[in-house]
């Protein structure tokens, strides 16, 4: 059965490096491997030096592995456009103009764009079966967090709208027909279908999410990068999601002994605070930690990110 990790923590803390070097690492493992990215950012084509859209490509010099990037912004026009159709079947010519300035604007907000790129993560997710593993380098902890929420409270969302919907039509029917037998509009009607069709997707997500899936944390050796990590980990486990791995990244490389003057004495200084924040990590935060990664000078591509995959003491789940 496919299984899912997703890699989190807040922007700039190296979650695509990971996500691309633990796809490595499943791949050289002879796993059939795809990372999803949806960060705007498209980093992923930056780390494999290899351009990917939203449909899965091989990555070059990688054998089994496969990438693909979502852009979030041009899901939420999607989105939008098929509720615009959809709604020009189902509306009078009077009202779409209208509502369709209503979707506009429900569509710059940020519930929109998580719950249109939610729709790809689904989608990725259903249609896994040509991989083993796949690896989702999420967006930023916050986004990431109302993402994962969704199944959850829009199962009920959903729910009450159907509820809601044939309601509407059951009155409608009554007024226009009077006592005469009711036509059986409930059959076949495309809001409700879309309704259910959601729903349906949710719960898949939910039981995905909790029994198929684990997250991994990546973070700095900082106070912001700590305390942004203890919330994310907070929320995760009041949504029953299991975190089984933190990846303390770009930890700063110790000065050779022989070393004197005024870097190699910032070096030692800084060092050793990352050393304490290290030891906070691991004392303070209940998944364990399962890689500590050097920052490095050079961009991490090709063999350097091969060197990385070797330092992930993590596997998907089994």
């Amino acid at each position: 059965m496919v299984s899912f990790r997703f890699f989190g923590g807040k922007g700039g803390v190296g979650k695509t490096t990971v996500a691309a070097a633990h796809g490595v690492a499943c791949a050289r493992d002879g796993l059939e491997t795809l990372v999803v990215s949806t960060d705007p950012a498209h980093s992923t084509s930056d780390v494999f030096d290899q351009q990917f859209g939203d449909v899965p490509q091989p990555v070059s010099a990688h054998d089994r592995l496969h990438a693909m990037e979502i852009d979030p912004q041009a899901e939420v026009d999607d989105h939008l456009q098929e509720l615009r159709q959809q709604l020009g079947q189902q509306l009078s010519p009077a009202m779409v103009n209208e509502v369709s300035m209503q979707l506009e604007m429900a569509h710059q907000t940020p519930g929109a764009y998580e719950a249109a790129l939610f729709d790809c993560f689904v989608d990725v997710m259903q249609n896994a079966d040509d991989y083993d593993r796949v690896v989702f380098d999420t967006s930023p902890t916050g986004g990431t967090l109302r993402l994962l929420a969704l199944p959850e409270y829009l199962e009920q969302w959903v729910e009450r709208l159907r509820h809601k919907r044939e309601k509407s039509i059951k009155n409608f029917e009554r007024a226009a027909i009077g006592d005469q037998q009711a036509r059986r509009m409930l059959e076949g009607d495309p809001i409700i279908d879309r309704l259910q069709e959601r729903k349906r997707n949710f719960e898949f997500a939910g039981e995905v999410l909790r029994n198929e899936a684990a997250f991994t944390f990546v973070l700095n050796p900082d106070e912001l990068s700590i305390h942004e990590t203890r919330r994310a980990l907070e929320s995760l486990q009041e949504a029953d999601l299991t975190v089984d791995g933190l990846v303390v990244n770009k930890l700063t490389p110790d000065p050779d002994p022989d070393e004197t003057g005024t870097g190699a004495a910032f070096l030692r200084n800084r060092v050793s605070r990352e050393r304490e924040r290290l030891e906070t990590i691991r004392s303070e935060l209940e998944p364990p930690v399962v890689a500590e990664i050097q920052s490095r000078a050079e961009e991490i591509t090709g063999d350097t990110l091969t060197a990385v995959a070797a330092e992930l003491d993590t596997r998907p789940v089994e």
